[in-house]
């Protein structure tokens, strides 16, 4: 067990955490520099389509089918593509919608920390929003709000390896705080819907993912629905203690505490700048391995009998990724090996590499089985702190050999305009209507902006 933390460092953390609520209470939209709005309504597209793409999943219609046979007041839409959307009680919205929102492997993340901040906020806001009748201004402003309090929590508590999956020990947080921003909640009141959100997260283990465990898709829903109550509860008095963040992540998870992550650069270091977006739907800790077959192969088609071993290279949270034959698609997602050889004969890692056919494919089973993970010869500073090198070695004795420092996608290697705007519009094929709107909001229309979320919806999913 870990050695409980000092009371100086309860208090630090406290102190800390009422500074940066005081902080993100008092932020309006007028403070946000022009480069975090646009970011703010990027990320808030991006990962609304990732979600949506998820919809067809038939777990997640059994999902929506049982949570629609329960569900109060028809307020929140659950946004499976279908046209006009089925709505529920905003709690069930928020379960049904976060249980999808990562199911695509398509979601954004936070490179600096273990953390898909956007992730924790955007399934909550999405069914407060409408709900309450917010417009998409206020909901952006929520998601920065959100966004930086969940991003600046993982950066207090750090995590010796890959133990607790943030999914489940953060995503509660960032729902809370992006909630309580929506609502215009004072400073105390969102400290204590923060606090209260510490102690109803998830103790998720990292290697459910790896092992394909499909509940691990269920934790930002989970984590969504319970944020949103930890802000009902608030206002009643219905709250954990000053000392909730420490004591759930440092005295009970063995966190290393950092408490000046909360506040260091505050107001001038925005965390949504440091995020990442995806083109490959797999784990991003193996985008680098993508990049590195796509490189070695510089589009030749290659058959798996030409095939003799891969051997992949990389950094260690690459090779926690260490399942040769996954047994489901989330599996798959989190294996070097099916990632590797899925790129190899497909040429990508979209969607379709992951698909159930994969797993089970004569070709891919017997070629996973001869690829071999190791480390990388060197550790890298950031933003090269995630690489890999891959060796093809073919039939004939030819090796093909590609070599990437940092995957595309991140603030050092962004993706153009033109690239995020047709993967949004790609994911978002069951709306037709939709290319015009987020057009709009990219461009942050100020018409779009002051509508409520509900009429834009509405004008999406016409």
């Amino acid at each position: 067990m870990s050695t409980p933390v000092s009371t100086e460092i309860h208090e630090a953390v406290a102190s800390a955490l009422k500074t940066l609520t005081a902080r993100s209470a008092a932020l309006t939209w007028e403070d946000l520099p022009e480069d975090i709005r646009i970011r703010a309504a990027r990320v808030f597209c991006d990962d609304l389509a990732a979600l949506v793409v998820a919809g067809a999943e038939p777990e997640l219609a059994a999902l929506r089918e049982g949570l629609a046979r329960v569900a109060g007041v028809a307020e929140a839409s659950v946004l499976d593509g279908s046209r006009p959307a089925v709505k529920m009680d905003r709690y069930s919205a928020a379960l049904a919608n976060g249980s999808a929102a990562d199911w695509a492997e398509l979601d954004g993340g936070y490179r600096a920390v273990v953390c898909h901040a956007a992730l924790y906020c955007i399934p909550a806001l999405l069914a407060e929003g409408e709900a309450r009748g917010s417009t998409l201004r206020e909901m952006l402003l929520a998601l920065v709000v959100g966004y930086e309090t969940v991003a600046r929590v993982a950066h207090a508590f750090s995590f010796p390896g890959l133990v607790l999956h943030p999914h489940g020990g953060l995503a509660t947080v960032g729902a809370a705080a992006a909630v309580a921003k929506l609502r215009g909640s004072d400073a105390e009141t969102a400290f204590k819907a923060i606090t209260t959100a510490a102690t109803l997260c998830l103790p998720g283990p990292f290697n459910h993912a790896v092992s394909g465990a499909l509940i691990r898709n269920i934790w930002p829903g989970l984590c969504a629905q319970n944020g949103i109550r930890a802000v009902d509860w608030a206002p009643l008095g219905l709250t954990g203690s000053p000392w909730s963040l420490t004591e759930v992540f440092a005295d009970i998870f063995g966190g290393e505490t950092n408490p000046e992550a909360l506040i260091e650069g505050l107001g001038t270091e925005w965390k949504i700048a440091g995020g990442y977006h995806k083109m490959h739907a797999c784990c991003q800790y193996a985008h680098s391995t993508v990049e590195a077959v796509l490189t070695a192969t510089h589009g030749r088609a290659i058959a798996a009998s030409e095939v003799a071993s891969v051997e992949v290279a990389t950094h260690w949270k690459g090779r926690k990724l260490d399942r040769p034959q996954p047994g489901t698609s989330l599996a798959a997602k989190f294996s070097i090996q099916h990632i590797a050889v899925s790129t190899l004969l497909k040429g990508h890692a979209g969607a379709s590499a992951f698909d159930r056919a994969s797993l089970s494919d004569p070709e891919m089973v017997a070629l996973r089985a001869r690829v071999t993970i190791s480390a990388y010869p060197q550790d890298l500073p950031w933003p090269n702190d995630r690489p890999a090198l891959v060796r093809i070695t073919l039939q004939n004795g030819e090796v093909l050999a590609g070599d990437c420092l940092s995957a595309p996608g991140g603030a050092d290697q962004p993706f153009s305009d033109e690239a995020i705007t047709g993967k949004i519009l790609g994911n978002l094929s069951a709306w037709p209507a939709a290319e015009p709107r987020i057009a709009e909001i990219l461009l942050l229309s100020p018409a779009r902006l002051d509508a409520p979320w509900a009429d834009t919806l509405t004008a999406l999913t016409a």
